[in-house]
Order: C-alpha cells, then structure tokens, then sequence
C-alpha cells in the first residue's frame, strides 16, 4: 500500500491520540496547580506555627549514627554499565545464597529495608540499592534522566553487574512500579517477586479513570509535576511535610525513632537532594494512555487495609491482568503503607513461605 494512503488512513488515529494526550496535560497541570494551593497553604501553616525553623530546610551535616550499622551490610558502589552512573548499595550475605534485590519508594532509600536485610541475609545475598538520584547514588538533574527505560536499564545493570543472572525482586512504593514494569520487559532477570503496596501504572491509570477517589488519595502526584516549586514546599519548615508523612499516628510509620527519621531526611536535606526523586513522578504521564499489559511473573502481592495512598480495589485490578495461578495476594488488617518498616514480621512469614521451594 503506498505511504501517501497509508498517512491518510492513520491521521484520524494520530489526531484522535494526540487530542487525548492534550486534554489529558491540561486537566494534569489544572489539577496541578489546585494541588499546589494546597500544598502551599500547609508549608506556610507549619513556618506560622514553628517561625524558628524558616522557610528553607536545615542541611545535615552528617548522617545518623543508625545507617552505619555494620549488622546491615557493607556499603559500595557499583559503576552502571549503560549509563555510566555510579550507584550505592549496602549488601550483606554475599555467597549465601541467591540475590534478593530491594528497591525502595518515596520519600525512603536502602535504610527502608534494613529489617528485610537482618532477616533474609542468612540465606540470601540481600543488596539494598539507592536508586539513581538517593543519597549518594548519582542524581543526574535532567527529567529526562528518570524515565522508566532508564530506570528498568539501571536494575539490568545491577543484577549483570553484582554477577548474577536472575534475581528475587524486592520492591515498594516507586521502586515497585519499576519493578512491574521490569518483570515484563526482563522476565529472564527475575524469579521471583515480592511487590509491596503498588499497582503497575497501566493497572492504576485504568482504576483510577473508574474510581474518582484514587486521585484524591494521590493528590501530590499532579503537585510533583510542577518545576522547582514541590522541592520549595516539602522543605519549608525545615522537611515538614515529610516529617509528617513518615511519622503520623495514622497514616505514618509506627514506632519510627527521631535517629531512623533522621536517616531519611539527611539525603533530602542534601543541596539538590529532592530533585532527582520528585523527577520520577515528572515522567509518570510521558507515555499516556498505557496499554493493558499481561503479568506472569510468580508474585507475593501484600497490601496493607487501610493504605492511606491505594485503594484496596487496585488488588482486585492486578489480579485480573495476571496468569492464573502466579499471583499470592494478601490484604494486611489494620495495615498501612509502610508494611516493610511497620508490620517486618508479618511480611517476613508471607516471604519464607512464598519462597520455600527455592530453599529446599
């Protein structure tokens, strides 16, 4: 068929896509900006309410004492080979076993699993990594830095680079969106899954156009959009806004000590040190609308019931797109987010059951 017909019988398509796409940008930044009043209007409540701490967060001068606990793991470095980057892990069990790999979410790094590193490193070699753009893992400053490809290329490079063919995928929050869309691009790379309280994009983008109350309860995804002004917000007050999302009664982590709060918010404290992170969530809708996408990868789903960021109905959507029989999901009572630093025995137990077979 020549080319000329060809363009002609796809221009109502292209046009009808790139109609959707415009549309879908305008609501994104019109929510955007509603997010940011929002927002703003609880930064400048918290420098009303505590004036000695200003308008700017207090860079620290040291990490805590808790992240060089030497029960941990080692700290390194590995050099990426397809981008050159240079990202830290702490790794411990090295020989024991094979890989477990754990990719943290936001606003958390490599310190979110230190319980997971304690239990599992006796029997696996367990490798918390900081994920490009945390802590002292390299942060280039270009969005473009921080697509999905790039991101499901780092963990390739990871895994081959550790020396390792295949791993378990560890994964919450951010990291377990990357870690979806990595068991469909690299199925080889991955054994096994252990996701923890995230749904694939495509899976969210399809429940959230059903459910109106999953935006609510992702509200600061559209505030993220925004250039500059998200990093202004979240650090006023010296890092209120994440103090209080890491340590409310309710919707927080329990338990969480001044010194493991600390742990967290030294590398967002960092000069540029929320801007690599918050450019994950600028490249969230590059590639809108997703396509459905079939999962088959053997996957323990735990979802904690009163998760105050997903609905519990996602768990019901990620199963309908899986293979039968490769998906073990478990909704936690009384169960929050932060399952991995919150409830550590509970998911433990799921863990060594879910991957009993490969120990024996």
């Amino acid at each position: 068929m020549p080319e000329l017909v060809v363009t002609a019988l796809l221009a109502p398509s292209r046009l009808s896509l790139k109609l959707l796409r415009a549309f879908m940008w305008s609501l994104v930044f019109s929510a955007a900006l509603v997010a940011a009043a929002v927002y703003g209007c609880i930064a400048f409540t918290h420098v009303l309410c505590r004036p000695r701490r200003g308008c700017c967060g207090r860079p620290r001068s040291a990490p805590p004492a808790c992240v060089s606990d030497p029960t941990l793991g080692e700290h390194c470095f590995l050099t990426l080979k397809s981008s050159g980057l240079r990202l830290h892990y702490v790794s411990a069990g090295r020989g024991n076993g094979p890989l477990m790999l754990f990719l943290h979410g936001f606003p958390e790094n490599w310190f979110s699993w230190r319980y997971q590193l304690w239990e599992f490193q006796s029997r696996f070699h367990v490798v918390a990594v900081d994920l490009r753009g945390y802590g002292p893992s390299d942060a280039p400053r270009d969005v473009d830095c921080y697509t999905m490809d790039l991101l499901m290329t780092d963990i390739q490079d990871i895994i081959l680079g550790l020396g390792y063919s295949r791993c378990i995928l560890v994964a919450h929050d951010w990291g377990a969106l990357i870690a979806w869309n990595f068991s469909i691009y690299y199925p080889s790379l991955v054994e096994r899954m252990v996701i923890v309280s995230a749904a694939p994009m495509s899976v969210y983008q399809d429940y959230s156009i059903h459910h109106i109350g999953q935006f609510f309860r992702s509200n600061y995804v559209f505030l993220f959009q925004l250039p500059w002004l998200p990093e202004k917000l979240l650090s006023m007050s010296d890092f209120q806004i994440l103090k209080t999302t890491l340590t409310h009664r309710k919707r927080g982590i329990p338990h969480l000590t001044p010194n493991e709060l600390e742990a967290f918010l030294y590398d967002f404290s960092q000069p540029g040190g929320l801007t690599g992170p918050l450019n994950y969530y600028r490249n969230l809708f590059r590639n809108f609308p997703l396509e459905p996408q079939e999962l088959a990868t053997p996957t323990l789903l735990l979802w904690g019931e009163e998760d105050t960021y997903f609905e519990q109905g996602l768990v019901g959507a990620i199963s309908s797109r899986f293979v039968p029989g490769r998906l073990e999901a478990h909704i936690l009572p009384g169960v929050g987010h932060w399952i991995p630093q919150s409830n550590p025995g509970e998911m433990h137990e799921y863990m060594w059951a879910f991957l009993q077979d490969l120990l024996d």
